[in-house]
């Protein structure tokens, strides 16, 4: 059972930080946040494809680190089940986010599952 104190949560907390520093200040950040932002341009269409009425620059900056976190583990790491990437998606959202933000993450996730299923 997954709980505050799981080393996986916690690395995926420590990431979403790192990427949501960089929003407002150019410093030095980790380099597996490093990873995700050399792929920033690719995972932001995607959120922008999957999210139209929202353009990236208007979404949360706390949700879009979510997002591309998740997305950058969806695409390329591979590690986990889509369940769980997508659950702890939801879940660090509803630690660092607003009250709509679980909500958000989830539609806009579930909407690039069905694109890249189709796709398929």
């Amino acid at each position: 059972m997954r709980t505050a104190y799981d080393p996986r949560h916690k690395k995926r907390q420590d990431l979403i930080k790192e990427l949501f520093k960089i929003e407002f200040h150019e410093q030095k950040i980790n380099s597996e946040a490093q990873e995700i932002m050399n792929h920033q341009a690719e995972l932001d269409l995607k959120i922008q494809d999957a999210a139209k009425e929202f353009p990236t620059e208007k979404i949360n900056k706390v949700d879009l680190a979510i997002l591309r976190l998740a997305i950058y583990e969806l695409d390329f790491v591979k590690k986990e089940p889509t369940n769980v990437i997508i659950d702890e998606a939801i879940e660090l959202a509803k630690e660092f986010s607003g009250s709509t933000s679980p909500g958000f993450i989830n539609g806009v996730l579930g909407n690039i599952l069905k694109k890249d299923h189709h796709e398929q």
